[in-house]
């Protein structure tokens, strides 16, 4: 059964293992998620949990969303979120880190930092030209494609937009789980900024080898 929660990104730091090495690791404080409302298959063709994470004023939340905190009881929050596959769960329920435990893999859902219009050698890892001998071609694209195409074909790597995108890293492995502060310690990085909403769901490659 798939499991998933809600969290912010706290920032990076390093704990020592038991063999004495060190590892990276990001913090992230998990929950508490408040279970918002459930989807069936007989109502809803999925199954899946709505959850609601970070605790807001009143004023804050739009009506629609304010109606459905409502119904379920809940005070309203920031941050709403679907999870499928999720079953076995109560509306109300409140749910925290220890869902996870140590040595678990995860996958780590959150929009990615933007970094504005690049070129190719930033973006797309291009090499530059010869800076040698009058040439000025140096930074630039370069041919791009057919010449009796007369088009663009789609998917050609130019300079754009880089960052930004929601963004999955797979097989993080959980490092620590304190229940007493709600953290999760995962090996490596996450993606986005420090104080940024993520999504930790069970990874779907250890869901496929417990199958």
């Amino acid at each position: 059964m798939p499991k998933g929660l809600l969290a912010r990104k706290l920032g990076m730091t390093q704990v020592f293992n038991a063999d004495g090495t060190v590892s990276a690791v990001t913090v992230l404080e998990v929950g508490p998620c408040r279970v918002l409302g459930l989807r069936t298959v007989e109502k809803d063709g999925y199954a899946a949990v709505r959850l609601a994470f970070a605790p807001v004023a009143e004023r804050k939340v739009s009506k629609p969303l304010l109606g459905e905190f409502k119904k379920a009881g809940a005070d309203p929050h920031r941050h709403v979120a679907e999870v499928r596959g999720y079953d076995g769960l109560e509306v109300g329920q409140e749910l925290k880190c220890d869902v996870f435990a140590e040595g678990e893999l995860v996958d780590v859902t959150s929009t990615s930092k933007g970094k504005g219009f690049q070129g190719l050698v930033k973006r797309h890892r291009f090499s530059r030209g010869p800076e040698s001998h009058g040439s000025m071609n140096v930074r630039q694209p370069g041919s791009i494609g057919a010449t009796d195409a007369a088009r663009v074909f789609k998917g050609v790597r130019m300079a754009g937009q880089m960052g930004n995108r929601r963004t999955t890293v797979q097989g993080l492995r959980v490092v620590r789980v304190d229940g007493k502060r709600n953290l999760l310690l995962l090996r490596g990085g996450v993606p986005g900024g420090d104080g940024g909403v993520v999504l930790v769901k069970e990874s779907v490659k250890q869901l496929r080898k417990a199958r």
